[in-house]
């Protein structure tokens, strides 16, 4: 797990305080299909896909394989959003799933703990907000 560009960071990404890049050893959409067996299977909920590559190619332009996961689960996260209502801004959870400029695949997201320094939420009441660690964990070791 790497926080910026650095050895076994993604190619051609920036760091980006807050920001979690974890590499995968499968495709984006094998990835991707890990990913939602993984949510479901933890009892969240998935609550959309965007396909930012396919909507770009869509219009005509190009993008390199690039997918967001939007999930959460409300009865964790509610509990989040009433210590902390501006949280909501960051909730649900989400997760890019993309292929960097060396072809290689990362899962990346906003650390669970950056979220609850960002928004004062005591570290106890915090720990929803990094399912997508242990999530993303379990599909790179997978």
């Amino acid at each position: 797990m790497t926080t910026g560009q650095a050895a076994g960071a993604p190619v051609g990404a920036r760091p980006t305080e807050g920001i979690v890049h974890r590499r995968s050893p499968f495709s984006v959409a094998d990835t991707l299909e890990r990913l939602i067996t993984t949510i479901e299977g933890a009892g969240a909920m998935l609550f959309a896909t965007v396909d930012h590559s396919g909507e770009a190619k869509r219009v005509g332009l190009s993008l390199r394989n690039t997918k967001l996961l939007i999930f959460g689960n409300p009865t964790v996260g509610t509990p989040v959003m009433q210590a902390s209502p501006l949280v909501a801004l960051d909730l649900p959870l989400k997760v890019l799933v993309w292929e960097d400029d060396g072809g290689a695949t990362w899962m990346s997201f906003l650390s669970g703990k950056w979220l609850a320094e960002r928004h004062g939420i005591d570290p106890n009441d915090a720990k929803p907000l990094s399912a997508v660690e242990v999530m993303t964990s379990r599909v790179a070791q997978s």
